[in-house]
């Protein structure tokens, strides 16, 4: 009897541990994860995967993405259940408006200070601010177009705008109207592609030379260069919109580019039934270096979200386990 008491004990205990995983994923349930078309994204979408999967039992899975079809769907549907890293500045209003009727929870920000380490602006190599310090704001860059010569016209200072058929290139060749850099000394050049951009910034800055330039952040090349962001007018957003966006504008003004504001957006539902993964969520706020690190990997070893993800998670423990409690990091290095 004692034999069969133990023996049935143990069985009872196998078929339990077994079934844990299952009764912790019925918990969660099913959470669809926005995957989008940027390698910030991906990566951040499966580093959500892997450690709501292994650290809180959901049977997470990522699902294609993009920021105006995701927010649409999101807004209407609050389907797919988390979008990592969605971008607002366009897709605000039905954002805000699903928000305000209880479909939708803006967990919070995805990057450290976005004011600062995020979005769109003119750019300049900081051993040209530390050398100059006026040029931090675009007057003082236009007293200097000597210090930015085109390589193909040197009396002349050269900015490097967006490529051809991009939709920043409207903006820039507006803010160049607007704030009189022709009549400053200087010439605005057309890079031809995405690659020919940073290649021409690179160029430059590997030769210490000046160079003033479109870009944007998070990317790796800002990660891997130590630029700073220029200082133009304030953001005036009906403007911006009614002229500095608009082909052809015939008398667009002084502006900037908006703060972008890049935002976790998550399903009322899913953070009503998991509250600890929701925690996890307004808890993952990515440090710059990080994410400045992931994209050089993914750009060096030509690696996907998923390889860039376990590459982070396996080689920044110090990062991602203060985003959880002990017990789920544990878990997390146990899936590793």
């Amino acid at each position: 009897m004692k034999i069969f008491k133990k023996s049935s004990l143990a069985a009872v205990t196998l078929i339990l541990s077994a079934l844990a995983p299952s009764i912790s994923w019925a918990n969660c349930g099913d959470v669809s994860i926005a995957e989008m078309t940027w390698a910030s994204t991906q990566a951040a979408a499966r580093v959500d995967q892997f450690i709501l999967k292994h650290g809180y039992g959901c049977n997470a899975e990522t699902v294609p993405g993009d920021t105006v079809p995701t927010a649409t769907s999101m807004s209407e549907k609050a389907r797919p259940d988390i979008a990592p890293e969605l971008w607002l500045n366009n897709v605000k209003e039905p954002i805000e408006k699903a928000v305000a009727e209880g479909r939708l929870v803006i967990a919070g920000d995805v990057l450290e200070d976005p004011a600062t380490n995020a979005g769109e602006g003119l750019w300049i190599p900081r051993y040209m601010l530390q050398a100059t310090p006026e040029l931090a704001t675009i007057e003082g860059i236009k007293k200097n177009p000597h210090l930015f010569k085109d390589p193909e016209d040197p009396t002349k200072g050269r900015i490097i705008g967006c490529p051809s058929g991009w939709a920043c290139q409207i903006v820039i060749d507006n803010l160049f109207k607007a704030f009189e850099m022709k009549q400053a000394g200087f010439n605005l050049v057309d890079p031809g592609s995405g690659a020919a951009l940073a290649g021409a910034i690179t160029k430059a800055y590997n030769r210490g030379e000046g160079v003033i330039s479109y870009y944007w952040a998070p990317t790796s090349l800002l990660s891997k260069l130590d630029m700073v962001r220029v200082d133009l007018d304030p953001h005036n957003a009906k403007e911006f919109v009614e002229c500095i966006g608009v082909l052809g504008c015939p008398d667009p003004k002084p502006n900037s580019f908006a703060t972008s504001d890049i935002k976790t957006v998550v399903a009322a539902d899913f953070a009503k039934r998991n509250p600890q993964a929701m925690a996890y969520l307004k808890a993952r706020v990515w440090s710059p270096e990080d994410f400045g690190a992931v994209l050089e990997f993914m750009e060096q070893e030509q690696a996907d979200g998923q390889v860039a993800a376990e590459w982070f998670l396996q080689n920044r423990p110090e990062a991602w386990s203060q985003w959880v409690p002990a017990e789920i990091a544990a878990k997390i290095k146990a899936a590793l």
